[in-house]
């Protein structure tokens, strides 16, 4: 029996990650947090004793918490575990890939999914490949989601070509798939993902992510934001939109490849719990 430890297990990403693990018979899934009324495991991740001393009893630990310490992982391999996170931030993977140890990122929609449909754009076409993620405005995403895209506001990070991008600049308009509902063609900005500066290490061409929200009103007030941050104070939690979300990777020789569906808290739950199971095996 694998001993699984899902920190935030009871968080947008937790829940469903916690049933999806729940369906296999040979792992044994614990939620952790602060919260005593739904934690398994009752432990204050800001905490480092404490969550030293819980985590040694597991193989695999899970951060879904939105919480980014790069002991969490230094410490969880020390203790012999497995340690995966679905984070997207940059600078937290650099720290990561540093860990000396069993540590798993890029196990979600994005980056995860996004990776592996940018890496077969451009095994299928050549030159610089753009990832555009459509995220559902309509979704009620959980308070760590929420928390990293308006941190991205007015912030900073390295294009492959030297320039420095404003997160939620850089409009381009993509031509969506006919069959993605919900998505017609429309603007997408610049967003800091994780994955599109390892892919561009990794490919050897120039890899661009885009984000866009499932109506071009909302995409232009966040790109309204990254000029005024203050703004996010009076967005409400939940936009006009449905929870449609949809990851596309394109090259200007090849296909476009891409895949839709609906939650992405959902989705990346249920691609998490994939790469749980084959650490397992």
């Amino acid at each position: 029996m694998t001993k699984v430890l899902v920190l935030g297990g009871y968080g947008a990403v937790g829940i469903p990650l916690m049933k999806q693990l729940a369906k296999v018979p040979e792992i044994s899934a614990y939620s952790a947090g602060r919260d005593r009324a739904r934690a398994d495991v009752v432990v204050d991740l800001k905490e480092p004793g404490a969550y030293s001393a819980v985590v040694r009893d597991f193989d695999v630990v899970v951060n879904a918490s939105g919480f980014e310490d790069v002991r969490l992982a230094e410490e969880a391999v020390r203790s012999g575990a497995a340690f995966v996170d679905i984070t997207a931030t940059s600078s937290y993977c650099e720290e990561l890939e540093a860990v000396d140890g069993p540590v798993l990122m890029g196990v979600g929609l994005a980056p995860g999914l996004t990776s592996v449909l940018a890496a077969e754009a451009h095994r299928l076409g050549g030159g610089p490949v753009d990832i555009v993620i459509g995220l559902g405005g309509g979704e009620l995403h959980g308070p760590a989601a929420t928390a990293w895209t308006y941190g991205m506001l007015g912030t900073r990070f390295p294009d492959p070509d030297g320039r420095s991008i404003r997160n939620y600049t850089g409009m381009k308009t993509f031509r969506m798939p006919a069959d993605a509902t919900g998505y017609r063609s429309g603007p997408a900005v610049r967003a800091d993902f994780s994955d599109q500066h390892a892919l561009t290490r990794d490919l050897g061409v120039p890899v661009r992510t885009y984000l866009r929200l499932d109506t071009s009103t909302a995409t232009l007030g966040l790109a309204a934001m990254t000029w005024a941050p203050a703004l996010q104070k009076v967005v409400p939690k939940k936009l006009w939109g449905s929870d449609r979300w949809v990851a596309m990777a394109r090259t200007d020789t090849g296909p476009a490849l891409w895949v839709s569906g609906r939650s992405q808290s959902a989705a990346t739950a249920t691609i998490a719990a994939r790469a749980v199971q084959v650490i397992r095996d």
